[in-house]
């Protein structure tokens, strides 16, 4: 594209398994919800592994270890490794290796996850703020995480510690809806310190950097639910991305995006994976895909036509991006998105 920003989603001859050798799939919103698998996620991903497509699992939730990881992914269906599961736990301790040296003692917020990350980087995890830390990891810990660890993080932290966290996400998608996600958390020690902590977590690089070390994929597509983190890392990371909405993500979120939460493909599930992907071509003053026709009417989004409800989407984000620019699109796209059965 000759412009420094996305103005439509891609279309694609060949299914996107066949395009990419390796899909950087997201978990939590894209393979599972609370611990049960997504619609069509396990029957999808068996097709595309068969297909010759590499999978790998890359999750910025740190609460669990790889071993775990791979081990409720095979019991929903999905085979999986270890070797297959990227972490932010894992790209966090790489990180924070790089800084302090080896035996350096650091005061864990969270999860299992955590403290295996740290012990493969030769790094001591300990419990309190009185053991002396040089620095401070905090990740996702889970729903039942005491109240008195991030007290713990703050007498550290206060002391010197030097504050690392494994990702920023505000919200976790989960069974009954959306929850708390470590950012909520590392919000609360932030205001109790004034401090800024290191982050590692998609969608900055230190996780786009580990990602790449332990997969070796060369032409990969990141699959995930939010703009924010897994669009967004594709974004910084200078590759393409397949967006799904079966997390967090709506279609008047996804439409109002600026540039770098613009997905190159968007699809309704996993199922964009096994198939091509639809041309969005310029039609008069607007934008049409399969059976509609997208464009702007004063100030806001019109949609015109049927068919499938993706396609209309598709439209859309064409017509309000490519009016945005640079920019994100403030046009009312409330009437357009209630055609559209999503």
């Amino acid at each position: 594209m000759s412009q420094q920003y996305r103005s439509r989603p891609l279309g694609s001859d060949v299914a996107l398994s066949e395009a990419y050798d390796t899909a950087l799939l997201d978990l939590d919103g894209v393979v599972y919800a609370g611990g049960h698998a997504i619609v069509h996620a396990v029957e999808s991903l068996g097709s595309a592994r068969e297909g010759g497509m590499h999978l790998a699992y890359v999750t910025n939730n740190a609460l669990r270890t790889p071993d775990a990881v791979a081990e409720h992914l095979t019991e929903l269906g999905v085979p999986a490794d270890a070797t297959d599961v990227i972490t932010s736990a894992q790209a966090v301790a790489r990180l924070m290796a790089d800084q302090l040296p080896s035996g350096a003692r650091v005061l864990v917020v969270g999860g299992e996850g955590l403290r295996v990350a740290l012990r493969e980087r030769a790094l001591v995890p300990v419990e309190s703020a009185d053991d002396d830390p040089v620095a401070v990891v905090q990740g996702f810990g889970g729903p039942d995480l005491p109240w008195g660890r991030f007290a713990e993080a703050a007498y550290a932290i206060s002391r010197g510690a030097v504050w690392f966290a494994s990702n920023t996400d505000l919200t976790i998608p989960g069974a009954r809806g959306i929850a708390p996600g470590n950012g909520a958390a590392v919000e609360v020690v932030r205001i109790a310190t004034g401090a800024e902590p290191q982050v590692a977590g998609k969608p900055l690089p230190p996780m786009h950097r580990e990602t790449v070390l332990r997969t070796g994929a060369k032409r990969p597509l990141v699959v995930g639910d939010r703009l924010d983190t897994d669009i967004e890392g594709a974004f910084n990371g200078g590759v393409d991305s397949l967006l799904v909405l079966t997390g967090v993500t709506d279609a008047a979120q996804l439409i109002a995006a600026e540039p770098r939460y613009r997905p190159t493909y968007v699809d309704r599930d996993l199922r964009g994976l096994l198939t091509g992907q639809p041309e969005v071509s310029e039609d008069g003053d607007g934008f049409r895909c399969g059976g509609w026709t997208a464009g702007v009417r004063g100030e806001a989004l019109v949609l015109d036509g049927g068919g499938d409800a993706i396609d209309g989407l598709r439209a859309l984000c064409a017509a309000a991006w490519t009016h945005a620019g640079e920019g994100a699109c403030g046009l009312d796209a409330q009437k357009a998105v209630a055609r559209l059965d999503l």
